[in-house]
């Protein structure tokens, strides 16, 4: 269970979502933090592997050289 406070101006767009689709505001607002949350755990992954890489304990492959591996080559 969550509850949340939205500020009145996102609280009437969500409504009026709501009301002209047939769905529920909470429909909409699980909607988006499903959404939202995929893309903050792609970035909170992407930055851990920064740091691995900037510390020297990972290495990087260059584009070509994967495009080369795969048969991609242009």
């Amino acid at each position: 269970m969550l509850a949340i406070r939205l500020p009145a101006e996102i609280e009437d767009r969500l409504d009026a979502l709501a009301k002209a689709t047939g769905r529920t505001k909470t429909f909409y607002a699980r909607e988006a933090i499903l959404e939202y949350l995929d893309d903050l755990e792609d970035v909170y992954l992407a930055e851990k592997r920064l740091e691995v890489i900037r510390a020297g304990r990972s290495k990087t492959i260059p584009l070509d050289k994967i495009m080369k591996r795969y048969g991609m080559e242009g």
